[in-house]
């Protein structure tokens, strides 16, 4: 009798914590489907780092736009430019930027535009619970990467209920960095020109350029 118990406890778990999965993947699902439904995103947000041990608390404000596989990102004086293939990297205080060809592999841990469509791949999921902050109710998915030697133990993603939307993200840093991206203000389907992502030198002379390709 005691052996049947343990089975089918056991069994209840293991069907509880599918029934999470699947819930988890139907919510995400439903995010990203909405995002590919837009032509394009310009986003506001937050953006900090904390680490309790080394009494790090740090919090910039940033924003990004996104068409397709393109991005121009600013955020703690450095704006990114990235056209599909090539990165500008224009380091405000120094007056410089830096010109790359980012590696597929690297471009996967670079790219900011993963906020909208990560647990794609290269993750396991699992629904934690619902929580309502100032009248919202949101989802809370954990991401767990499937390759261990990643710089983190997790991903916390917190998506509103109401507008299948990821309000924010917050990776557990094995090292004790823990960072974590809120969204402010999302607004799609605004029209960027494919110049916008690529830096001009002739727009800006005194800026000394690093091809690094």
């Amino acid at each position: 009798m005691k052996k049947i118990f343990c089975f089918l406890l056991f069994g209840a778990i293991c069907l509880n914590l599918s029934a999470q999965d699947i819930k988890a993947k139907t919510i995400l699902d439903k995010v990203s489907a909405k995002n590919k439904e837009f032509k394009s995103i310009s986003a506001e947000f937050t953006f900090s780092m904390d680490n309790a041990e080394e009494d790090i608390h740090e919090v910039s404000e940033g924003n990004i736009v996104l068409v397709g596989n393109k991005y121009r990102l600013k955020l703690m004086g450095v704006d990114t430019y990235y056209d599909g293939t090539t990165m500008f990297s224009h380091i405000i205080d120094v007056n410089e930027v830096n010109i790359t060809e980012p590696e597929e592999n690297e471009e996967e841990g670079l790219n900011p535009a993963q906020i909208f469509s990560i647990y794609e791949k290269g993750y396991n999921y699992k629904y934690i619970r619902e929580e309502t902050v100032n009248s919202s109710t949101y989802h809370v998915i954990d991401l767990i990467p499937l390759n261990s030697e990643r710089e983190f133990s997790s991903i916390q993603l917190r998506i509103d209920k109401a507008k299948n939307q990821i309000e924010s993200l917050k990776t557990i840093g094995k090292d004790g960095n823990n960072v974590s991206i809120t969204l402010k203000k999302l607004t799609p389907n605004l029209k960027f020109a494919d110049s916008y992502f690529v830096f001009d030198p002739k727009s800006n002379p005194d800026v000394e350029v690093n091809d690094m390709r």
